[in-house]
């Protein structure tokens, strides 16, 4: 009996260690997330306004108009960017871009897949060790982006992308990454990144009459073109960074609720068999009382 007293005492004693690493977690990830917050909500209306001004642009252009970061190939070998974390403990946030990296290969280039012309440029660890693991052909050069995350280094990953499309060495280049919501919700999406998307309703066409270009719209496009794709690669790390730091946060506050749970079950758990192992002395020294009466 005593030897059950102390296994569960150890089992306490373990479980409250980890209760208080699940918490230490929880605070910093939840000052984390303020930054990280701060900065995409900051960042996000200037990203997709610049957004649609280059949808906009690319869709009223004429026939003749070179624009090469939004000409249309057939999609015969591919580049997804998926960006992940560096560090787990963070729920099924990894798992859950590494799932939709696969269904959009799975249900966009099954034939390109077959033929090993799908190529991963994964931003982070996770996503880095996974496709790795897995045979996938990898470029290795930005996976390390999180432990200095600047928009420099960002715009290098872009820029690879960027000059492999318009070298030929790609045809199509997607992003997939978690837009963040809240500390408790994230949406996982995949974005078209190039050839830039002609994307714009009838009534946006009108609007493209009354632009102005100064100076010409070609000079203009090959100047803004590079800046707003960097720009558009940046907010989805930013992104990625704010989800990874509510996905953390919100995972080591139900990892300590479980602590709790467990710790109330294993202290009921030792009161019982504390007070079987006095009920049992109690009887032994009842009983060695009335054989020595006897």
């Amino acid at each position: 009996m005593s030897g059950q007293l102390k296994e569960v005492r150890n089992r306490i004693k373990s479980v409250t260690s980890t209760q208080q690493i699940t918490k230490a977690m929880k605070m910093v990830s939840a000052a984390k997330l303020r930054r990280a917050q701060d900065a995409i909500i900051q960042m996000r209306p200037y990203t997709q306004k610049l957004q649609e001004m280059l949808s906009n642009i690319v869709s009223g252009s004429s026939a003749d108009m070179e624009l090469p970061l939004a000409t249309e190939r057939p999609a015969e070998r591919i580049l997804m960017i998926p960006v992940t974390s560096d560090r787990g403990l963070c729920g099924a946030y990894n798992a859950n871009v590494i799932k939709m990296t696969l269904a959009v290969i799975a249900e966009k280039y099954p034939a390109q897949q077959a033929k090993g012309n799908v190529t991963i440029l994964p931003l982070g660890k996770k996503g880095y060790e996974y496709f790795l693991r897995h045979n996938f052909n990898v470029v290795d050069n930005y996976w390390t982006i999180f432990s200095n995350l600047n928009f420099d280094y960002v715009r290098e990953a872009a820029i690879y992308a960027q000059q492999a499309f318009l070298n030929k060495e790609y045809d199509r280049v997607e992003l997939v990454y978690s837009q963040f919501r809240n500390a408790a919700t994230q949406v996982f999406v995949a974005e078209p990144y190039l050839p830039i998307p002609k994307v714009v309703s009838e009534g946006e066409k009108k609007k493209n009459s009354d632009f102005i270009f100064e100076p010409s719209m070609e000079i203009l496009m090959q100047e803004l073109m590079p800046k707003i794709l960097n720009t558009q690669v940046y907010k989805a790390v930013l992104d990625a960074n704010a989800s990874e730091h509510g996905a953390r946060m919100t995972a080591m506050d139900k990892a300590s609720e479980n602590a709790n749970d467990l710790l109330r079950s294993l202290k009921i758990s030792y009161n019982r068999a504390r007070q079987a192992a006095i009920t049992t002395e109690l009887t032994e020294i009842v009983s060695g009382a009335a054989a020595l009466q006897g």
